[in-house]
């Protein structure tokens, strides 16, 4: 298991943007391909997009494309989900998991789940 634990959510307009976190302790980040995933109101849990150890992005979700990115702080032990240009349709608990010790899988490592950070984008 690979605990992690989500942060940065909140209620934005649309349009505006939020950067979440996803903070490790115990282990060091930066040896996992770390994946950004995310849950709407009746809906199953969807991939969104991944970093790989060598900075690799991987999107699964192409609605995503052009406004969110995912980057890494070492010192910090830290991935961020940068999203931008947020629409009512990215309203979803989102979760960060590690896929992968190199490279992204779109699965999660385990199918375990941290308590996830909820978006909620709305005027």
């Amino acid at each position: 298991q690979l605990p992690l634990v989500e942060s940065g959510g909140g209620l934005v307009q649309p349009g505006g943007s939020l950067r979440l976190s996803c903070a490790a302790s115990g282990f060091t980040l930066s040896y996992y391909a770390i994946g950004w995933f995310r849950q709407a109101p009746g809906k199953e849990r969807e991939g969104v997009l991944c970093i790989s150890t060598g900075g690799e992005i991987t999107y699964s979700a192409d609605s995503v494309k052009g406004r969110f990115t995912i980057f890494r702080d070492k010192a910090k032990n830290t991935v961020y989900l940068q999203m931008n240009s947020l629409k009512p349709e990215d309203t979803a608990v989102y979760y960060c998991a590690a896929e992968g010790r190199l490279y992204c899988s779109g699965s999660p490592m385990y199918d375990s789940w941290g308590q996830g950070t909820q978006v909620t984008v709305s005027s």
